[in-house]
Order: C-alpha cells, then structure tokens, then sequence
C-alpha cells in the first residue's frame, strides 16, 4: 500500500502511487477493467475505506455500494460540502478517469488532519460505486442514489451472465429496498465540488494544467436507418442509383459541417454500417448513429433540428426512406457561477491564469446537481488527451497542483450571501 501523504510537496505523488494501487483492483489481468458489484469493484471500495479512515475520516458504504468518507467540521453534524467522483471503469480503461477526484479530497484531508485543521462544515467525500454504466447498462447509479433520483426499474437489468442487479445486490450485501435511505438531505449539503481529467486535449494544447468547467453538456443521440435500393455496380447508372450509403456519408458531412463553426457544439457519427454489403453492389441499406452535445441546450436542440431536416431533404432528393430512433436525450448541467467563482479564485491565488471551458462528457455532478449547486475543476490529461483508454496519463505536477488549488478552494469555502 502507498504510504499515505506528507506535508507540501507529495501530495501529487501520493495521488499518482495510489492510482497505481488502485488500478492493481481489476478484473481482467493486464488491463483495468473494474465493473459494479465485481470482485476488483469491492477490492477496489475497501482500499479507498482504508485510506480515508487513515486520512482521519469515519467511513460508511450506503445501499448503493458509495464509499463515504465524512471529515466532521467544527460543530458534529454540520452541513457538509461534497466533493468525489467515480472508482468503477470502463473496459481497459485508464486509471485516473473517476479514480483522481476520490483520490485526491483524500489526500487533502489527511493534510487537515495531520494538522488538526477543521471547518464551520464537515467535508464528504465519495467514491461513488458506479458512473460509466459497463455491466447494467444504466449509468450514474451511485449518484443517482445519493441524489434521490436512483431509478428502481433498471434493478431488473441483466448483466452479460444472465444476473439481474437485483440479485447481484443483494449476494453483495446491499439491500435494493434501502436505496431511499442512502439520498442525502439538501439541508445538509452545502454544494458538490468534483476534480476530473479533462478527457480531452484543450488544456494540454494551451499549455495549461487546470481549467473550471462550465457546463457539463446535453446530449441528442439517435440511431438511422436509411433503405434506398441495391443494384450491381457496372450496370447501374450513377443519376439511378437509390445508394444509401452516400446518403448517409452526405448526411454524416453535413452534421460536420453543422456543428463545426459553433464553440462548445459538437457532432459524431461513431458507428457506420452497410449491411451485407460488397464491393460490387450499390448498398441498399445503410445504418449509423448521431451524437450531439452541447453545454447550452437551445443550442444543441437547434443543431438536431437542422440535422432531422437536413435527413428529410437528402433522402427526398436521393429517393431514400429513412427510419430515425432517438436512442438517448440529457440536458445539460451547468455549474453553479457562484462555485465557478470560486474555483477560479482558487486558481488564481496560486499564480496560475483560469480558463473556462465546457465538459463534453458526463460526470456524477450531473445527477448530484438534482440535489445542490454542482462545480467542476479539469485537470490537464498527457498524451493528447486520451482517456478511457490505458494510455490515459496526467503528471504527478499537474496532481499537486490541483491538490493545491482544491485546498485553497475548501479553505476560503462560503456560501453567497
């Protein structure tokens, strides 16, 4: 076990030994892989208990399996300010998506409790048990539990072996029934504070280490089908054809073309598919997804109307039938300005220039912000910023630094008037 950390200086190479630890908790040797409910999952829940009972913190697992460490303030059972992230991950993840913001409010903690520093509110952090949504396909469960929004209908998903969460729950030890009790009260939280990798390369192409999150962006996601008419390649002329592939290759360039000139706008095909097609046959069929996100939802919904038009006017010139299916709708959570403030002041005072920026991807914030302001700090990711992936990288320097700022953040902590 990495040895908890020292005074000024360490901070972001203890984070960095103990993401190491932690991504040795897998269930897949040679790759971290670390699923809801698994045995790597539980590991992983009794080392994060070990080290924040060290950090001088009392601990707790709630019905949803979230890790919960309370650094009592001045008075016992003050308000608390939340702060955490997520400990599950994808498949052959990296080690610091989630796994930094529990890692390093703990770290911070254990600083105040070597040096008997206590607050007007208790500090909480959470290692929430499940964000990403790998095993039961239902995403955000741990902080949907905790913000009273956790949805008992997804109890009955399945996982690849046949296993309900359900049963899965309960063979842990945590009972479905008690989920209600594991939401907390507004009245006692403050606000929610979460320390990510960007998961991206905006910070790491300006030269900057850390960055606060604006918003966390809404998404429009949908699944096309497009039938035109199949026929032989030679004997086809090209103003008959009826392809429904270049029907969708024009509409996948028109959501480039849509969502490029706009900040913070984004689209993605990510799947494209001609089934059964060969390379002498004009495809008759063709099938491809539509992501697109936006921090600001008028306009994010303005772009997927341009591109829901866009279909019906390509596939009517084409002569092409189109079946669209909304496969997913979130909006977007924008961080509290009050919070924002503060993490920039907290930037600041440590001589570093604040950049805002968006967050594309979805955190535990989002489901915690159905219960208190929510606000983000990013930090700078390596290697072009890459993540849910094994080459997902971050400095021990970069740690330090957002240790630092997240201590001044916590320090000079208010509430608006």
């Amino acid at each position: 076990m990495a040895a908890s950390p020292s005074p000024a200086g360490e901070t972001g190479t203890c984070i960095m030994a103990w993401a190491d630890t932690l991504a040795a908790h897998t269930e897949q040797p040679g790759m971290l892989t670390r699923t809801y409910l698994t045995e790597a999952h539980h590991g992983a829940a009794a080392q994060l208990a070990r080290w924040m009972e060290e950090a001088g913190m009392q601990v707790r697992r709630d019905a949803a399996g979230n890790v919960i460490g309370r650094y009592e303030g001045l008075e016992p059972g003050a308000p608390a300010l939340l702060t955490g992230s997520h400990f599950d991950t994808v498949r052959d993840a990296g080690r610091y998506d989630g796994n930094l913001g529990v890692l390093l409010p703990i770290a911070c903690v254990g600083a105040w409790h070597r040096q008997g520093k206590r607050f007007p509110f208790a500090v909480e952090v959470v290692g929430f048990a499940e964000e990403e949504g790998v095993r039961f396909k239902a995403t955000l469960l741990g902080s949907r539990a905790i913000a009273g929004t956790f949805d008992s209908k997804v109890l009955d998903n399945l996982d690849d072996e046949g296993r309900s969460m359900r049963d899965v729950m309960r063979a842990a030890g945590f009972e479905p029934d008690r989920l209600p009790a594991a939401a907390h009260p507004r009245a006692q939280v403050l606000g929610f504070i979460e320390v990510h990798i960007e998961q991206g390369p905006v910070l790491l192409n300006e030269g900057l280490p850390l960055g606060v999150v604006t918003a966390i962006s809404g998404a429009s996601r949908f699944l096309v089908d497009l039938e035109g008419l199949a026929g032989h390649a030679g004997t086809v002329p090209m103003d008959m054809r009826r392809d429904a592939a270049m029907a969708a290759a024009e509409i996948g360039l028109y959501i480039e073309r849509r969502c490029g000139g706009t900040p913070g706008l984004v689209g993605t095909v990510g799947q494209f598919n001609v089934p059964n097609g060969a390379t002498n046959v004009v495809p008759g069929r063709a099938q491809f997804s539509i992501d697109i996100r936006a921090g600001d939802d008028a306009v994010r919904q303005a772009a997927v109307a341009d591109v829901l038009a866009e279909i019906e006017r390509v596939c009517a010139r084409r002569q092409v039938r189109a079946q669209v299916r909304k496969t997913h709708e979130a909006a977007s959570v924008p961080c509290a300005p009050w919070l924002q403030q503060q993490w920039a002041d907290a930037i600041a005072r440590q001589g570093l220039p604040v950049r805002h920026l968006p967050s594309g991807a979805g955190h535990d914030a989002m489901a915690i912000a159905a219960i208190a302001d929510v606000a983000m700090l990013f930090v700078r990711c390596g290697n072009g910023g890459i993540s849910h992936h094994p080459t997902e990288t971050m400095s021990a320097d970069d740690a330090e630094l957002a240790a630092r700022v997240f201590s001044d953040f916590v320090e000079h902590f208010a509430r608006p008037h």
